[in-house]
């Protein structure tokens, strides 16, 4: 497996938003936190949440989930910062009695927005949402004890569990990507992940490959989807050559530009662009992350 690190600081460099290339120069030592940080508060909105494209197939402007989610990311990555604490009181306010979040919040302005974010149910929690941002608080919770601490996270811990534990049938695909993350997060400090992850694993096959219905042509779920990170419970789900083969995959995803590709659908001639610099520092993080690089 090889990787052209030039190519793909040339690929950012050429397309990227700021955002991704402060994290793709934070990934490799040659920036620092703040810059990081001060990318991702231009997408910020006064209440607390983000929006403004944050996800780029949700183009407008009003505070998301979705925007929460690649927010919290940013956290992750270089917090701790006060406003990981804001997300997650901007979550609280808008998530519902049982604990959850909803898929997304109304939206004014459609432009540029995927229709499956717009036709979402305000008024209904949707377990996807819900563990996406819970998941990935969690893993900013390891750097910022406010946030492992904030009654939003214990709220929305809560209602995953019970999501999950309800669930009769194999869900969504990612759905069940997002479900399987948050348990990874959860799974040193809860003891009921563990029995959620034996209920999740009957429904993702050997080869980890699980098809996304309703997405674009051969859009699939696929092990380093599921399990990201070497160490971690979630690759207990895969035998070692079913996750050494999807690495390969992962490194030989490298275009001739020097950046990855998406294998869904955009929705704007931005978020094409915008996910393949998103896509490419994720794939060089994870690449990383098993000293593939």
């Amino acid at each position: 497996m090889t990787v052209d690190l030039a190519a793909a600081a040339s690929f950012m460099a050429t397309h990227a938003r700021v955002l991704d290339r402060r994290r793709f120069e934070y990934l490799f030592g040659q920036g620092d936190a703040g810059a990081v940080l001060a990318a991702v508060d231009g997408y910020r909105n006064a209440d607390g949440g983000y929006g403004w494209g944050l996800e780029p197939d949700l183009r407008a402007t009003e505070s998301q989930p979705g925007g929460a989610l690649h927010a919290l990311e940013v956290f992750a990555e270089a917090g701790p910062s006060d406003r990981a604490v804001e997300v997650c009181d901007w979550l609280g306010r808008v998530s519902l009695p049982d604990g959850g979040v909803p898929f997304a919040v109304p939206v004014a302005d459609t432009a540029g927005c995927a229709p499956f974010w717009v036709r979402a149910d305000p008024e209904s929690s949707s377990l996807q949402s819900t563990a996406f941002v819970a998941g990935v608080a969690w893993r900013a919770a390891a750097r910022d004890e406010r946030v492992a601490a904030h009654p939003w996270l214990a709220a929305a811990t809560r209602y995953c569990f019970d999501a999950i534990a309800a669930l009769d049938d194999a869900p969504h695909a990612i759905e069940l990507r997002f479900a399987v993350g948050f348990l990874d997060e959860v799974s040193a400090s809860h003891d009921e992940a563990g029995p959620l992850f034996e209920k999740l694993r009957r429904f993702i096959p050997a080869d980890g490959l699980v098809p996304v219905a309703g997405g674009k042509d051969g859009e699939t779920m696929r092990p380093l989807d599921f399990a990201p990170l070497p160490g971690r419970p979630s690759r207990r789900l895969f035998d070692a050559d079913v996750v050494a083969a999807d690495l390969r995959r992962l490194a030989d995803g490298q275009q001739d530009d020097g950046g990855w590709r998406v294998d869904f659908d955009s929705y704007s001639p931005a978020a094409e662009l915008e996910w393949r610099g998103y896509a490419t520092v994720a794939a060089l993080s994870g690449l990383r992350a098993d000293s593939v690089i």
